[in-house]
């Protein structure tokens, strides 16, 4: 029997993570994270067969949003409240400060390279502007671009070369060059949307359609979904955070993710 793809399903029950659900990525063994299971300020981690539990309590008023894992394991978190970027070493221990930056509104989605240089969307939601933020390896913040709309989703191309941004209330994706060192160039306009308002964003092995063409829609039961990560045991297990289901629902695909493919050694 041939395997449905693109189908959606429940993947944890409804209600176990709040409305501010966000931010998801998968570590190498297979555990879906997510932030504010339960409660506000919290990480849950679900197993590959679905079961949730609180992984991870954040400290003081910091609330999480984006999430991302390195090769070596190390989780990131973006707190949007606090204006810290968290991480914690592989294993669930030694969580601390890797980049506070004043100058930040609230670092909301983070992509990465192989390399470990987190990239981060920065959006003021009251005033519908935005930033684009750099982060070293030594948690150093380089600001990339101000001025911007609500920057929200962000990715980095398979090969690298490419860095993806999209304004959540603008409708628009922007491609940057981007080079080795991170720095950034020759910014275009990818796609517009006029009928849609955007927020996570994530790139299979295959990577997005240089053209700006849009290749499939799928269709999910909740309707604010917020943002996917790849896992499963061959990379082509998409789960999207719904916020107003408070779950994460689940489709398979035919490409590995790209973010999967890095953590086993296939995403350069």
């Amino acid at each position: 029997m041939e395997e449905a793809l693109y189908q959606s399903k429940p993947f944890t029950e409804p209600g176990g993570f709040t409305k501010g659900i966000e931010g998801p990525a998968v570590d190498r063994e297979g555990n879906v994270y997510a932030v504010n299971y339960a409660r506000q300020q919290t990480i849950g981690k679900v197993t590959p067969d679905g079961r949730a539990e609180v992984f991870l309590e954040l400290p003081g008023p910091s609330i999480g949003n984006g999430i991302r894992f390195d090769v070596e394991g190390t989780m990131y978190i973006a707190d949007y409240v606090g204006h810290n970027i968290f991480k914690m070493d592989r294993g669930g221990k030694g969580l601390s400060v890797h980049a506070h930056e004043p100058a930040m509104n609230q670092p909301n989605d983070l992509a990465i390279k192989a390399d470990g240089v987190l990239f981060a969307s920065d959006p003021n939601w009251r005033e519908g502007t935005g930033q684009l933020w750099r982060f070293g390896r030594d948690g150093k913040a380089v600001r990339l671009e101000a001025g911007m709309g609500t920057t929200n989703g962000i990715e980095v191309s398979p090969d690298e070369r490419t860095l993806y941004v999209n304004e959540s209330r603008q409708g628009n994706v922007w491609a940057y060059d981007l080079a080795a060192d991170g720095s950034v160039s020759n910014k275009r306009l990818l796609i517009h949307f006029d009928d849609y308002g955007m927020d996570g964003m994530r790139c299979d092995v295959a990577g997005i359609s240089p053209e700006g063409l849009l290749l499939r829609e799928i269709g999910l039961a909740g309707k604010n979904c917020t943002n996917l990560t790849f896992g499963g045991k061959d990379g082509r297990t998409c789960y999207v955070t719904v916020a107003d289901f408070g779950n994460i629902e689940v489709f398979r695909t035919e490409q590995p993710g790209r973010c999967w493919a890095m953590l086993h050694g296939g995403g350069r």
